[in-house]
């Protein structure tokens, strides 16, 4: 029988961890998030990011920019909290207005603060096995197989996506715990035959519902990290079963979508061994970890010989 792995519970276990830690601090962690213009979607991810903070006792501040600011602008603010001995994290929420280079501004994030981990030496680090901060998304994955139980040693690992942000980091921390990794993207063929292998599976593809049965290994540990928007009744009749097709269409019909990751979840109840949900999997576990990784360098920041060193 399929179990279920909710990422409810751990994300609630690991920001009480982290609740402790702080408590113990002479002065809270300081987060600072930089939102840039007025997406919605956007503004629920940063109105949560600082809920989170509030509830584990880290101080927050949110500057909200207008879209039409300029790249040198935005760098300069990030250059002013970079030098702000205050603030222990810095995290710029993406997407960014499309004149602005994510990639260059992800970059002058000083590696110290960078508690999203999308820095390149954060990420050359993390590729070299050394002490760093990781992407947030992928440590959740590691930090659900762990607290599950779930052995990842001497397993055969399938990460579906090879973005810089989830499949490749997610693929390297696989690694780092022995596992076998291969990693498939849009140009793989023969998928099916690579992902029947897995004993572990993890799809980061950004497409709704792609991931089926005949994708998956019977038994196998199946991550979903998609997060996708459905509108389409007859798709959402196609990726949910009868328990949970009612809520999924008064969703649509109510809010005009309904939210589906990238493995049809219908589809692979037929046969994995262990599911996560979309809402409700490691989506949660991403802020629990932002959380995790704001105090980790406030740690590291009181004791930069040993960031520099390890």
């Amino acid at each position: 029988m399929i179990k279920i792995l909710s990422g409810k519970e751990i994300a609630e276990a690991i920001k009480h961890e982290v609740a402790e830690e702080v408590k113990k601090m002479p002065t809270p962690p300081c987060l600072h998030v930089i939102r840039v213009g007025d997406d919605q979607a956007s503004a629920v991810y940063v109105s949560n990011k600082i809920k989170s903070a509030c509830e584990v006792g880290i101080i927050s501040h949110h500057t909200h920019l207008p879209a039409t600011i300029t790249q040198v602008d935005l760098l300069e603010k990030i250059r002013q909290l970079n030098e702000d001995e205050s603030v222990d994290g810095i995290l710029v929420q993406l997407p960014l207005p499309s004149h602005i280079s994510e990639e260059v501004v992800l970059e002058s994030i000083h590696p110290e603060k960078d508690v999203d981990g999308f820095n390149p030496i954060n990420a050359g680090r993390l590729f070299q096995g050394k002490q760093t901060l990781p992407p947030c998304t992928p440590a959740g994955v590691i930090e659900m197989l762990k607290r599950y139980g779930i052995v990842i040693e001497g397993k055969k690992a399938v990460v579906v996506g090879r973005s810089n942000i989830v499949g490749k980091p997610m693929a390297m921390m696989l690694l780092q715990e022995n596992a076998t990794v291969t990693i498939c993207h849009s140009r793989t063929t023969n998928l099916q035959e690579i992902t029947n292998q897995a004993d572990i599976l993890v799809a980061a593809i950004g497409k709704a519902g792609f991931i089926r049965s005949d994708h998956i290994k019977e038994g196998a540990v199946v991550i979903d990290v998609g997060i996708n928007k459905v509108t389409d009744e007859s798709l959402a009749r196609e990726l949910f079963d009868e328990d949970e097709l009612d809520k999924r269409l008064k969703a649509i019909r109510e809010k005009g979508f309904t939210l589906v990751g990238d493995v049809n979840p219908k589809e692979a109840k037929q046969k994995a061994g262990f599911f996560t949900p979309v809402p409700g999997g490691v989506g949660l576990l991403t802020v629990a970890m932002l959380m995790k990784n704001t105090l980790r360098a406030s740690n590291l920041r009181r004791k930069k010989s040993a960031f520099n060193k390890s």
